[in-house]
């Protein structure tokens, strides 16, 4: 998390699962980003069967396009650097995709 905020410092808010609500990982991020403020994502306990979560859809949605990327579908990659390097031209082109087609 530390290099994570550290290589994007106007990244100020964290959403987590509601399984890191616990006094540990809040302790954790204190001691290491102070700034940074952790809101925990939960489920309702009124809710039955599959129930969209806030703000747990943007990262759903975002992974899958990004699977829709032939390369992306499987870990084929060998090295992390290849593997990210994959990624980041798959984010490129999603972004083009959407400047591009604005209607």
């Amino acid at each position: 998390m530390a290099t994570l905020f550290g290589a994007f410092p106007f990244l100020l808010k964290l959403y987590a699962d509601g399984g890191y609500q616990g006094p540990e990982f809040r302790a954790a991020m204190k001691r290491t980003l102070a700034n940074v403020n952790v809101e925990i994502v939960k489920r309702s306990d009124r809710a039955k069967g599959f129930v969209v979560l806030p703000k747990r859809w943007v990262v759903e949605r975002t992974f899958a396009w990004l699977n829709r990327c032939r390369r992306l579908a499987k870990d084929w990659e060998c090295l992390s650097q290849k593997a990210l390097a994959f990624l980041k031209l798959a984010s490129i082109r999603l972004m083009l995709r959407k400047l591009c087609n604005a209607a």
